[in-house]
Parts: C-alpha cells; structure tokens; sequence
C-alpha cells in the first residue's frame, strides 16, 4: 500500500518525473531534479522530501557532488543504491562538463581559463589532484590527464608521466594544475621544485611548459603570470 506521502499519489502535474517530460528539466528545482534520481522515499517522507532534506544539509548540488562516505553517514532514507546513484549522476555532469570543452577543442589563453574550467571539480576536494591540460600548436585543448601519482611529493611519477602523456597526445604545449585542499593557493616548496624541474625536461625536449596553476579557494595562483617561469628555470 503507497504512503499518502508517495509522489504516486500526486496529482499528475505535480510529478517531478512527468513535468520534465511535458516542460523538460530546466523548469524543475534543485530538488525535484534530485528527487528523479533517488526514485523513491522512505515511510512517511516522499522522494521529494527526502532530496529536500538534503540540499538542507548539503547547500547545492557542488557541496553535495563534493561530499565524502562519511558526510552521507547517518542521513536517514539514504542506502548505499541511493547514495551511488546520486554519486553516478553528479560525475557524469562533470564528465559531461569537461567533454565540452574538450568536444569544441577550446583555446586556452589564460591562468584564468584554466581556473575557469577546473575550479569546479577540484576546488572543494579533500585531497590533492595533479592534472595536465594539453594543448596543440593553437593552444587548443586537446586532452586533460589526471596523473595516477597526484601529489607533489610524488616528483619522479609526475615528471614520467606529464612527458609519456605528452608525447602520446601529440602534444606541442601543456600546463600544468592541481589543487590545495587548505584553499591557499600559494606555492609550497615543492611546487616550485616540481614546477623548477618540469621546465628543465620540457626545455630539453622541445615541449612548450606553459604554466603551472594551483587553484585554491576562489583563488589561484598561476607561476606564469607572476613571472616565476623563467625564474624556476635557473
């Protein structure tokens, strides 16, 4: 038997699911988009209650894309199936999201692109990510590496990798991203290390190493614009 609360009860019009098939989902909220994914509610809350309760806790959908196993703990109505199909949907707008740009080969001109382009996936992570934009004789985006071996203190995988990927997307130009966690996005010692002996790889293979960025909180820091390239180099 279908609790009074279930959106099965609802006036048709009312249905989350049927008014983005009649108006389509830019016409829906936060919630009722949230609602689709997680199907059902629990006894006594609706879908929609329940996606509700959650951007309640989480703020907006960033916070909630951003969010840990252990931030999901103890929210009531919410099982593993529920928690990974909301965890599917989020990545596959951010894949979406990158496969744009990537799609339209867009150009990168700037330390502001490159902050404009990742800020979104890296800026609130818990951990640090070390990824590689590579870009073709017009600057043009070809390819995004996320390295396997992300950090900073891990110098010699970062070096093999930034310069196998380079060499395997036919790459004439690249730079280089990651995040800080703390949202400080000024440089440690060991970024300007790693930024020092990257340039000296790319200087020797005839590789363009244009910029490394760290993107912080609503911040970043770009070794480019504050003309340390040249000064990592020597």
């Amino acid at each position: 038997m279908l609790s009074e609360k279930s959106i099965k009860n609802w006036p048709v019009d009312d249905r989350p699911r049927e008014k983005l098939l009649r108006n389509g989902e830019k016409t829906l909220s936060d919630a009722e988009l949230l609602a689709i994914i997680l199907r059902t509610g629990i006894a006594g809350s609706s879908a929609l209650d329940l996606a509700r309760d959650l951007l309640r806790k989480f703020r907006s959908f960033r916070e909630l894309s951003q969010a840990s196993m252990r931030d999901w703990s103890n929210h009531k109505g919410l099982g593993q199936a529920k928690i990974a199909q909301i965890r599917a949907t989020m990545e596959i707008g951010r894949r979406c999201s990158e496969g744009k740009f990537l799609a339209n080969k867009m150009k990168i001109e700037k330390a502001k692109d490159v902050a404009l382009l990742l800020s979104p996936r890296l800026c609130d992570l818990k951990n640090e990510v070390f990824r590689v934009l590579y870009l073709n004789t017009n600057n043009r985006l070809i390819n995004i590496s996320e390295l396997s071996d992300g950090t900073v203190n891990e110098v010699n995988p970062i070096l093999r990798e930034i310069f196998q990927k380079a060499l395997e997307n036919f790459a004439t130009s690249f730079i280089c991203v990651h995040n800080h966690p703390s949202g400080d996005c000024k440089p440690s010692i060991e970024d300007r290390n790693l930024t020092r002996d990257i340039q000296k790889i790319s200087e020797a293979i005839k590789i363009n190493f244009l910029d490394h960025v760290i993107l912080g909180d609503n911040s970043y820091f770009s070794f480019s614009e504050e003309g340390l390239l040249e000064a990592e180099s020597k």
